[in-house]
């Protein structure tokens, strides 16, 4: 299948330039590969649901392959709309235009995050159809397994948890809805093996195959081209990039640059706690908040950084996880700069950096100023570390290997798909044969 161009659909909450994390990335990197290698690709979105949670036009501008069309859906009734996908679960007051689109026909359907799309749009439309869990979202109403927003949750408190988000009840979850919907997909994607555990383990019984998120190359500097475009920050600096919450641990590292003035912390990102960790940060100048970041200004912030600090305390960070768990975005992200990672000693992250050999572990905050230090005084121990993570890269996180998977899947789906509408077909004349067989035997 992938030597003749194909129709896509992918289906997504957000996309830039609507959209607030990794995950609308993620789908603008797929769409525009795909795009790229002359498959045609057209994108659902909810401009609603971004406005709901931003309540402002976002100022970044983001480009799309001439092959990608971009449906970004408006109700009349605006924010309403998916305040009411999120009760109900479905996709009110859009359903009838989702399905027109989808009536176009497409050989695949690939879910991303629906959660104000809802789950009964997994109904929709024929084809290969894919979910890639960017989150958990399918388990978890708040997305993140972080209950109560203090700890990564290991037994589910959903009712109680919501309330300690702020979040109303989504009774839809309590009448079946979602173990009837997800019927209608035939694979799950995990971009890690931690997310395909925790599924499994939070009872999600649904086929789940194990498939790496990907950085593409357009744009990323290689070893021995020239940085991309843009201004560079002044001074040495470490950055942290990331939604700006609890679980992402950057509140475990602030009061370190309130104290150290060798180099400045720079942040690349918002979220809902950064209200507190600017209280943290208490005007610190060596502690700079960036707001939300991306395209190549981002790639120049990676670039430039003496190294990229990774203090997560979710389950990316959580003990209990499987071996080869993956790889998060922005260690990839920094890795595709050859640039360092400095990680929290949880999990089985620290793994990964012992095997690609990209970065330090630290366990205390003597440890992570002595990575600091090590990285800002020897050029050349930086500059290995560096290449080693760039070799990962290359290795693993590429467009060329996530996509050879993907298209074997999309293949193993239709094969499967073909010889189950075969067997269908082949099964009322085998049965005349059999019976015309029993009787000539009776006679």
């Amino acid at each position: 299948m992938r030597d003749r161009p194909l129709r896509f659909c992918m289906i997504t909450t957000f996309y830039p330039p609507y959209n607030f994390g990794g995950d609308g990335i993620f789908v603008h990197h797929l769409s525009n590969e795909l795009a790229q290698r002359g498959h045609q690709v057209e994108v659902i979105h909810c401009i609603d649901a971004y406005h709901l949670l931003a309540r402002q036009t976002p100022a970044n501008i983001y480009e799309n392959h001439p092959n990608v069309t971009v449906h970004g859906l408006k109700s009349p009734f605006g924010v309403l709309s998916p305040l009411a996908t999120h009760q109900t679960g479905f996709p009110l007051f859009k359903s009838v235009r989702i399905k027109q689109i989808l009536d176009k026909g497409f050989d695949v359907i690939h879910f991303h995050n629906i959660s104000l799309l809802g789950p009964k749009i997994l109904e929709y439309g024929q084809g290969v159809k894919l979910y890639t869990m960017h989150e958990y979202w399918l388990v978890c109403p708040t997305h993140t397994l972080f209950r109560f927003n203090r700890a990564p949750c290991t037994r589910p408190y959903c009712f109680l948890c919501g309330l300690a988000y702020k979040r109303p009840p989504q009774w839809w979850r309590y009448f079946g809805v979602l173990e009837a919907t997800v019927k209608h997909v035939d694979a799950f994607i995990a971009p890690s093996r931690i997310s395909l555990y925790k599924h499994q383990q939070m009872g999600l019984n649904v086929p789940i195959v194990h498939l790496p998120n990907f950085v593409p190359l357009t744009g990323v500097a290689l070893p021995t081209s020239n940085p991309p475009a843009g201004k560079a920050p002044e001074g040495r600096y470490f950055l942290f990039v990331g939604r700006l919450e609890i679980l992402k641990g950057l509140q475990t590292i602030l009061h370190v640059f309130c104290h150290y003035h060798k180099a400045q912390l720079l942040i690349a990102g918002t979220g809902s706690y950064e209200p507190r960790l600017q209280q943290l940060a208490g005007g610190s100048t060596n502690i700079r908040f960036l707001g939300h970041v991306s395209g190549q200004q981002l790639q120049l912030l990676y670039r430039q950084a003496i190294a990229v600090i990774y203090p997560a305390i979710n389950f990316q960070g959580f003990p209990q996880q499987p071996r080869g768990a993956g790889a998060p975005l922005v260690i990839m992200e920094a890795f595709s700069q050859q640039t360092p990672v400095i990680v929290r000693n949880l999990g089985r992250i620290p793994e990964l950096i012992e095997q690609t050999g990209g970065g330090h572990v630290y366990s205390t905050e003597q440890e992570l100023l002595a990575a600091m230090d090590r990285l800002l005084t020897d050029p050349s121990h930086r500059r290995e570390l560096g290449l080693r993570g760039y070799r990962a890269f290359q290795e693993n996180w590429t467009a060329e290997a996530h996509l050879e998977r993907y298209f074997a899947l999309i293949e193993e789906i239709a094969a499967n798909r073909a010889a189950l509408s075969l067997n269908k077909l082949l099964s009322p004349d085998l049965k005349i044969r059999a019976a015309g067989t029993h009787r000539d035997s009776r006679e």
